[in-house]
């Protein structure tokens, strides 16, 4: 069963949390906004090794339950690694979490969480 419009109708922007280069590229792809002030809120999170796991937690809060802007949620693979129980138990349709590569760390479908519920779904 489709969700209702009203579901998804708001969402027009994809949000990212991942390592420099990968946010870096996307915000020159384009997918950069900051809401207007006084709460001004941006859609990325650059993660690096002072980052701190609440921050990270934070934002994948902010970007899955309290922003009903964003349609589509990128998180490296290895940075959803640091919070794969929150991610593990993300079962909303809106925003869809998506797990990308990095330069560095190469994907591994092993530990994809959407892959792992298809697999699942079809008894492997």
């Amino acid at each position: 069963m489709a969700a209702p419009p009203s579901a998804y109708k708001d969402r027009q922007f994809i949000a990212v949390i991942g390592d420099e280069d990968s946010v870096t590229g996307l915000l020159l792809a384009g997918i950069g906004h900051v809401t207007a002030p006084p709460n001004a809120e941006k859609n990325f999170l650059v993660v690096d090794a002072k980052t701190e796991t609440s921050a990270i937690e934070e934002a994948f809060d902010s970007y899955t339950h309290h922003r009903k802007d964003i349609a589509i949620l990128l998180i490296n693979q290895h940075i959803a690694e640091k919070i794969r129980g929150k991610v593990d138990s993300y079962t909303d349709a809106f925003p869809a979490v998506l797990e990308i590569p990095s330069k560095e760390h190469p994907y591994d479908p092993e530990k994809d969480s959407v892959l792992r519920r298809v697999r699942r779904l079809f008894g492997e």
